[in-house]
């Protein structure tokens, strides 16, 4: 799949060093995953939650920090639409942002 855009987790994880490992591992594995569907994903990320709009949220670091994305299916395609804190999660709504 391809992600748009890996900058923003960098950006992330520069200011939360914690985060940088868990961040490469999930950018490794969804570049490489097919996710044609929203069962692809759960069937690897058991903890992936859907929010609406093609919106799924991932736990990160034993659910220390939230990464919300959109999913263009079709074209293969996640954008990265919010990535912070558990407690900066809680202020979002993961299905419009």
């Amino acid at each position: 799949m391809r992600i748009i855009s890996r900058k923003t987790l960098r950006v992330f994880w520069e200011k939360h060093p914690d985060a940088e490992q868990p961040l490469r591992a999930w950018y490794y594995d969804v570049k490489h995953a097919d996710g044609r569907s929203p069962a692809q994903i759960k069937a690897v990320y058991r903890n992936a939650s859907f929010a609406g709009r093609n919106r799924v949220v991932f736990n990160i670091k034993g659910n220390q920090y939230r990464l919300v994305v959109a999913v263009q299916y079709d074209f293969r395609i996640v954008f990265i639409r919010f990535i912070g804190t558990h407690k900066a999660y809680d202020t979002i709504d993961a299905s419009t942002i």
